[in-house]
This record gives C-alpha cells, structure tokens and sequence, in this order.
C-alpha cells in the first residue's frame, strides 16, 4: 500500500480560479474510491490517495488526463509517494503516529 500526494496543474486557464479542475478530479477519485481501489483526501493545496501502486500510478494518469479533456493544451502534475513496504501503512495511521509522538512531549 503506497500513499500519493499529487497536485495537478492546469496551464493556460481563461480564469485563475482551477476550482473547476479540482472538482473533475475529485469525480474521477470518487469513481474509484466507489470502486474500493483507493481511499482519497482533499486538501486546500493537493489531494492524497492511498492504494496499490500500480493502481494509483492509473488513477494518477486519469487525474492527469482530466484537464486535457477540457480544452486545457497544458497541464504540470506534481507527485510524491511514500511507499513502504516492511509494514502496512495508511494516512490514518501515520496520523495516529504523529499524534502519539505530541502525547508523549
């Protein structure tokens, strides 16, 4: 299980509010989310997702293509992943972990 942090950037737009963009994207996340491929959280700056790798690099491609499909010519997407593979880890659980860590400070 691997956790993204993806920003996707459209270039271009008539307006400088990207709102719209957000919103498509977020339709495509919650399609696979309904799907039970991965879990999603929207942030003000970014959007995280949790799943398999290999299924994120697709939703990925997906939330990539989604400005392009509206007319956008340009688009740049921002992506980090933290994937570790010696233990389960999910956002809630490296929440929980920070958390513990200003409990016992």
């Amino acid at each position: 299980m691997a956790i993204v942090d993806v920003t996707v950037i459209p270039i271009g737009t008539a307006d400088p509010s990207v709102s719209e963009y957000v919103a498509d994207i977020q339709y495509i996340l919650k399609k696979y989310e309904e799907e039970e491929k991965i879990k999603y959280q929207l942030t003000p700056m970014n959007t995280i997702i949790e799943g398999e790798l290999s299924v994120l690099f697709e939703v990925i491609q997906a939330i990539h293509e989604a400005p392009f499909n509206k007319g956008i010519k340009r688009v740049a997407t921002n992506i980090r992943i933290d994937d570790r593979r010696d233990r389960t880890s999910s956002m809630e659980r490296k929440l929980e972990s920070v958390k513990k860590q200003m409990e016992n400070k």
